[in-house]
C-alpha cells in the first residue's frame, strides 16, 4: 500500500494528538504535531518579550526560529525542540495555552509554521493534527479527519490534564481558556478552524482511545486501497 497523508483538525482538547500518535504508530508513519510548533513560537515570543502586534518584530523574531521534532525513547514519541532546547514540557503550560491561539492567527506566523509542515509532508506517510492541516496545509490529503467532542467531556479531560501540573487550577479557569481559543481559532482571518469539505466526522465523546483508533484505522486502511 502507498503511503499516503492523513490529517486531524478540531478543537481544542478533543484528543486530537493522542489519536494521532496512536494511529502514527499503528502504521510506522512520522507524527508531526502542528500544535507544538505553534506553541513553541509562542513560547519564544513570551520569552523574549517580542510585541506580537508589530509585524516588523514578528517577522524578525521568525527569523531567529528553528523548529525540529526529535524522537523521545523514554516517550515512544516526538520532542518539540526550539532552536536546540527540549520544550516539550514548557510549551504545555498554561501561560502559553492562553497566548497561542493568538499568536497562531498572525499570517506571518501561520505562513512560517505551514511552510515547515508542507515540507515534512513531501514523502507522504505522516498523520499531523492541528487546526487547519486539512484545508490549508494538506488540502489533497488523502484521508482527513475532523475530531469533535461534548465540550462538557473536552473541558474535563483538558482540566484533568493541567491539574497533574498546576494543582491550584480551576475548572472554570479552563473552560474559559477552552471558549477563548475555540473563538479565536474559528474566527481567525487567516486559515481559520472548520471542516474540510471532504473531512469524515469523528465524535469521541463516548468512545474510549481503544475504539476511536480502531474507527480511524479502519478508515485509514481503506484510504490506502483506493
Amino acid at each position: 500500500m502507498q503511503p499516503i497523508i492523513i490529517t486531524l483538525d478540531g478543537y481544542s482538547s478533543c484528543g486530537k494528538s493522542t489519536l494521532a500518535r496512536a494511529l502514527a504508530q499503528e502504521l510506522n508513519y512520522v507524527f508531526i504535531d502542528s500544535g507544538a510548533m505553534y506553541r513553541a513560537i509562542t513560547l519564544y515570543f513570551l520569552r523574549n518579550h517580542i510585541d506580537w502586534t508589530n509585524q516588523q518584530a514578528v517577522v524578525d523574531a521568525l527569523q531567529e526560529i528553528n523548529l525540529q521534532f526529535h524522537y523521545n525513547p523514554n516517550t515512544g514519541s516526538s520532542d518539540m525542540y526550539l532552536n536546540d532546547e527540549n520544550v516539550e514540557a514548557l510549551i504545555r503550560d498554561m501561560l502559553v495555552s492562553e497566548r497561542v491561539s493568538d499568536i497562531a492567527a498572525i499570517k506571518e506566523v501561520r505562513e512560517f509554521a505551514v511552510a515547515q509542515q508542507q515540507a515534512m509532508g513531501t514523502k507522504k506517510g505522516i498523520v499531523m493534527d492541528g487546526r487547519d492541516i486539512g484545508t490549508t496545509v494538506f488540502p489533497n490529503a488523502e484521508l482527513k479527519l475532523f475530531i469533535t467532542a461534548d465540550p462538557v467531556v473536552r473541558v474535563e479531560r483538558r482540566f484533568k490534564e493541567m491539574l497533574a501540573k498546576n494543582p491550584n487550577i480551576t475548572i472554570e479557569e479552563v473552560k474559559d481558556n477552552l471558549e477563548m481559543r475555540d473563538y479565536i481559532d474559528s474566527h481567525r482571518e487567516v486559515s481559520p478552524l472548520r471542516k474540510a469539505d471532504d473531512a469524515i466526522v469523528l465524535d469521541n465523546s463516548n468512545l474510549t482511545r481503544e475504539e476511536q483508533l480502531a474507527e480511524a484505522l479502519k478508515l485509514a486502511k481503506t484510504a490506502m486501497l483506493r
